[in-house]
């Protein structure tokens, strides 16, 4: 069983080789991410150290950032924004009090969602804004899957990251076919050699399966197509701008989220 003390000792070798690879190239850029990650992940592990209300509570904090910026991407107002993540919210807590009532509260949070522009009359742009709550509340309530699965998330998290760092590194060198038209820079090469690389870790920190395999080698990509739609919709280049190195949360996270829902419904 994969427990959060086995993962921490991987996770605090990878920082310290990532720290010293980073000093080596001397490039701006990577230092200010290697920094994010270096409070990142003692934050994310020490919350997965305190278990089920640890994983919990950060999926709260996380589910209403990635609200904020999803809302600023739909040109969501702040009542759409407001619902949406007090929708999130209540499915996150459902998952880690009343297990037995998350479709429940799924579905009053959808009922919510779609209140705001029906009592407000929005016949303008009510139907968008129906179609990004919904599509946000399916999205991002994924976070709810840290509270069952735990260190596995944990993970996940790890191997579908360093997919993410390898399919980017392998495509510019590889080249070959684009993968979407939604992503012209991302190539199958790249994805592949993703895929390999989040296989192997996951290897090696004894999560290997066939769901957190299908989950990484599939579900990370789709996340990652999945945002990169929506920022074409919305015509920019990062969700937000205030992580360094790394733009905004969602653009951080988006990979995981399919890979979490995917992983949750095979496990």
């Amino acid at each position: 069983m994969i427990t959060v003390a086995s993962l921490a000792p991987f996770l605090g070798g990878a920082l310290v080789l990532g720290g010293v690879a980073v000093a080596l190239s001397r490039r701006r850029e990577l230092m200010i991410r290697w920094c994010a990650w270096a409070v990142g992940v003692p934050l994310v592990t020490g919350a997965f150290w305190w278990g089920r209300p640890g994983a919990a509570a950060l999926a709260v904090v996380v589910g209403v950032i990635a609200v904020l910026e999803f809302g600023g991407l739909m040109r969501l107002g702040p009542p759409d924004r407001v619902v949406l993540a007090a929708a999130v919210v209540g499915v996150v807590l459902a998952t880690w009090l009343t297990p037995g009532q998350v479709l429940r509260a799924v579905a009053l949070g959808a009922l919510a969602v779609a209140a705001v522009p029906l009592l407000a009359g929005d016949a303008e742009h009510g139907l968008r804004r129906l179609g990004a709550g919904l599509l946000g509340l399916a999205w991002l309530s994924a976070l709810a899957a840290l509270v069952p699965l735990g260190a596995s998330a944990l993970a996940l998290f790890v191997a579908v990251s360093v997919a993410d760092i390898a399919a980017y590194f392998a495509g510019r060198r590889l080249g070959g076919p684009r993968l979407s038209p939604l992503s012209p820079a991302k190539r199958w090469s790249g994805t592949l050699a993703g895929a390999a690389a989040g296989l192997g870790v996951l290897a090696v920190l004894s999560a290997l399966s066939w769901p957190t395999a299908v989950a990484v080698a599939v579900g990370g990509p789709a996340g990652d197509l999945l945002e990169s739609m929506v920022k074409r919709g919305a015509r920019v280049k990062d969700a937000g701008h205030w992580l360094p190195g790394s733009g905004g949360l969602l653009d951080r996270i988006d990979s995981t989220l399919v890979a979490l829902a995917v992983l949750l419904v095979l496990s």
